[in-house]
């Protein structure tokens, strides 16, 4: 595995790229975590047959904090992060697995960014302004979600939460989770309010090209009803795939589920 450190307009983003010299497929990561919570993908022998890049957002693990966070702080501006890391790594075209937030970041892409060829998914709602209520579970943790300052309790929380219950917290997950620059939670709920970025129900409704939603059976967070309810434009596997008795991170979680079907995703589509 290769590792770098990019510097673009959203700051100096660092990444981590398996040797694979076949179709490019891009991890985004979710709300104050880091690339590493896709180890247990880059650890197959899938990373050898394909090219995976994981990076860490702006002001999210080894990154550094975003230059102008007004510009940064939101779905479209790690949006844009991704593209300019792609750019900057010579990737004219890729498969996109985005988690969380990662998964929203994902779905402007998909949108925006002619290069995509396909996406996945997972503890992803697809929901614009008008769905967020329906979309999401409601939850005593969701504060977290877009509160500046963690105490330690607070980011022991949030990543247990996206554990689940029962999974092994690492430390370096607390790490991330401390690391993040705060200020990104609240100026991406601005964003979200004022309408900045694109809805991502009307994306996944329009798509062209496959569009992979993968969650947990146990999601605590995701209104698993409201993903079937989407009208999708091309749904992989022309169904929602839910892994019973998983949580919000599945591929962490349970990485002998996950990634048999994330290979035969990858197989279809690049």
């Amino acid at each position: 595995m290769r590792k770098g450190t990019i510097v673009t307009a959203h700051g100096a983003l660092t990444y981590m790229e398996s040797r694979g010299d076949g179709p490019a497929v891009l991890f985004i990561h979710g709300n104050s975590s880091c690339k590493e919570m896709f180890g247990r993908q880059f650890g197959t022998p899938m990373a050898d047959r394909y090219r995976f890049i994981a990076f860490d957002l702006p002001g999210h693990g080894e990154s550094s904090n975003a230059p102008v966070p007004q510009k940064t702080y939101s779905i479209h501006g790690f949006a844009d992060a991704a593209m300019a890391l792609l750019d900057a790594l010579g990737v004219e075209k890729a498969t996109i697995l985005g988690w969380s937030l990662g998964g929203h970041a994902a779905l402007e892409m998909l949108a925006r960014w002619p290069g995509a060829a396909a996406a996945w998914i997972t503890g992803t709602p697809p929901a614009g302004g008008a769905d967020m209520g329906e979309a999401f579970l409601p939850s005593d943790k969701m504060g977290l979600t877009f509160q500046e300052t963690f105490t330690e309790e607070d980011a022991r929380t949030q990543v247990q939460g996206g554990l689940g219950e029962g999974v092994p917290m690492e430390p370096w997950m607390l790490t991330a989770s401390l690391r993040a620059d705060g200020r990104f939670r609240p100026l991406m709920l601005q964003s979200a309010i004022e309408g900045s970025d694109l809805d991502g129900r009307k994306i996944a409704e329009t798509a062209a090209v496959p569009l992979a939603v993968v969650t947990g059976g146990a999601e605590p967070y995701v209104n698993n009803a409201f993903l079937e309810k989407v009208d999708y434009g091309n749904l992989w596997d022309g169904k929602v795939h839910v892994l019973d008795g998983l949580g919000h991170s599945p591929f962490w979680q349970a990485p002998e589920r996950f990634n048999p079907l994330f290979e035969r995703f990858l197989g279809e589509v690049c």
